[in-house]
């Protein structure tokens, strides 16, 4: 039967290596329920040619007959291409058809003529290059964004982590601080002051800011009042009615106007001063801890005789051993 194609896919003037082509038949007046048996080329084909695509099926065109009936114009085609120079004779096809009624056939398709040509090469001014390098493209937005957002994610999780660490440890920290007495806190941040590498004048800020922090917990925890919200002169009103020695007041009242002047007025206090504030808290500190001592262990103790001689805590100045925080 006549029907047979051999059609290009580029639109050339010549079949060139590489160049894919449509071969197949052309059918007319298929009538509806027509069924057909193609030939299997998955397997082999020819020398130098393979099948890109296997047989494939379109519908060109309709045709009415009248009465409700109607034909089709079909193509039937597998895409093929070859990687050889040459002329090749491509094989016959053969359809096998069977009708609605049950009768089968053969439709028998002439094979056609396949040339491949390359490109002409003038071997007078022909000159070898070296195989080029792969096309880079820019890399755009698209392409970057999962990865930033990969990125900002895993960082944000790694935040979130130090953050729930860091968090806890410092829940930890104030937990057990709460447990211990007030006195030993307070020793234990004094003595990260000590020594005179705070006295520069660009770290006296940090000085005393953490010198009388200290203090302040200290005093919120002894004495009961809000000292971390506090200035200087309602800490000091506050304190004015409990029973703190009248030295330890004004000592006190004092470092932490000094404290004041440095933090907010930037004053640069000498290494003599810088020298006294240390031992002053820790004077403060323990003092204060050993009134309470001395008033628990004397409510211990029956009372004395009428008559015997009582010294007031707040008029006798502790001597007390400050030299181990003294500058090394």
């Amino acid at each position: 039967m006549e029907g047979s194609f051999l059609r290009q896919l580029q639109k050339r003037d010549s079949v060139l290596i590489g160049d894919q082509l449509s071969y197949g038949v052309a059918l007319k007046d298929v009538t509806p329920g027509t069924e057909f048996l193609l030939p299997d080329w998955s397997k082999s084909f020819r020398d130098s040619l393979e099948v890109v695509k296997p047989w494939q099926t379109d519908t060109v065109k309709t045709h009415k007959l009248g009465k409700g009936r109607k034909a089709y114009e079909l193509e039937m085609y597998s895409v093929i291409t070859g990687f050889d120079e040459g002329t090749f004779d491509l094989p016959p096809i053969a359809v096998v058809r069977r009708l609605q009624d049950g009768q089968t056939d053969t439709l028998y398709f002439e094979g056609k003529q396949l040339e491949i040509c390359t490109m002409p090469v003038d071997t007078a001014t022909f000159k070898p290059h070296d195989i080029k390098p792969q096309i880079t493209y820019p890399v755009t937005f698209r392409e970057v964004a999962p990865w930033a957002g990969g990125g900002i994610l895993a960082a944000g999780l790694i935040a979130l982590i130090w953050w729930l660490i860091a968090r806890s440890l410092r829940k930890n920290e104030e937990e057990k601080e709460k447990l211990e007495p007030a006195h030993i806190v307070a020793l234990r941040k004094l003595e990260r002051y000590r020594g005179n590498k705070y006295w520069a004048p660009e770290k006296q800020k940090a000085f005393y800011s953490g010198v009388t922090d200290a203090l302040r917990e200290y005093m919120a925890r002894r004495y009961g009042i809000g000292a971390m919200e506090m200035t200087t002169a309602e800490i000091f009103e506050a304190l004015r009615d409990t029973d703190l020695p009248k030295y330890l007041y004004t000592d006190m009242k004092g470092l932490f106007e000094r404290s004041d002047f440095v933090k907010f007025a930037k004053l640069t206090v000498p290494d003599e001063d810088n020298a006294k504030v240390l031992p002053a808290a820790v004077r403060f500190v323990t003092s204060t801890y050993q009134s309470d001592i001395e008033e628990e262990a004397a409510a211990e103790q029956p009372q004395s005789s009428e008559g015997a001689d009582e010294t007031p805590m707040n008029e006798v100045k502790p001597e007390n051993d400050d030299s181990r925080f003294m500058p090394k």
